[in-house]
């Protein structure tokens, strides 16, 4: 299995097909985020099932249960093969989205955003241990994994056991900016931790040859 997931953060499906023929055969799967939901919605997920490889739909739902289930099942409508719901939902919001999706659809539950770092964390009343804690909720109500930074995973693994998926952000090769990131790793430190799948947004977007930054990054991978 290819671990690499392509985030596709462009502002349309036209600039989402070009950038996905590039890394198709290259990457295992591409991620639809908000800014391209919420601009053309159902197109871009269209247009990007035309190569042929699952569809990561990121839209991190969070709302009352009833609202997240409706939304959820329209996602199923799609044919999405993962979504995203934030943990700090709660268990009863987690078990509508899952109720709402087909078994094939993987549901998976945001612990803390990889743009926090710890005082972040702290100002908007998190405490240190609430992304073990969201992970364990998660996955108690029906999660099939979780999404956590680079440097929670090896933690996780360890507390969820080898069953759950462990999605990954926040992943950037050695000698890449971090951007708006701040909970941070490389491509290899977060698969030996345990990471399931890595999802790399500007390291493959950005790239000259984002078809070769992603066979970079698939050989590091690999020699672990």
């Amino acid at each position: 299995m290819n671990r690499i997931c392509a985030a596709l953060d462009v502002p349309d499906p036209a600039a989402a097909g070009r950038l996905a023929a590039k890394l198709a055969g290259h990457v295992g799967l591409f991620k639809v985020g908000l800014e391209l939901f919420v601009g053309h919605g159902p197109a871009a997920v269209e247009e990007l099932q035309k190569h042929g490889l699952p569809i990561f739909l990121d839209l991190k739902l969070h709302d009352i249960p009833q609202t997240v289930e409706s939304a959820a099942r329209a996602a199923a409508a799609l044919g999405v093969d993962y979504l995203t719901v934030h943990a700090s939902g709660g268990a009863e919001m987690i078990r509508a989205a899952r109720r709402a999706l087909p078994r094939s659809t993987k549901l998976l539950g945001v612990t803390a955003l990889t743009s926090l770092a710890p005082e972040d964390l702290d100002a908007v009343g998190l405490p240190r241990d609430a992304v073990p804690r969201l992970a364990k909720l998660a996955i108690a109500s029906g999660a099939d994994g979780v999404v956590c930074s680079p440097q929670e995973v090896a933690d996780l693994r360890a507390a969820l056991g080898p069953g759950p998926l462990l999605v990954v952000p926040g992943i950037r090769p050695s000698g890449s900016a971090a951007g708006d990131q701040r909970r941070t790793g490389t491509p290899a430190e977060a698969v030996r931790a345990g990471a399931s799948i890595l999802v790399i947004g500007r390291p493959l977007r950005d790239a000259p040859d984002p078809a070769a930054a992603a066979d970079a990054i698939s050989r590091e991978i690999s020699a672990i």
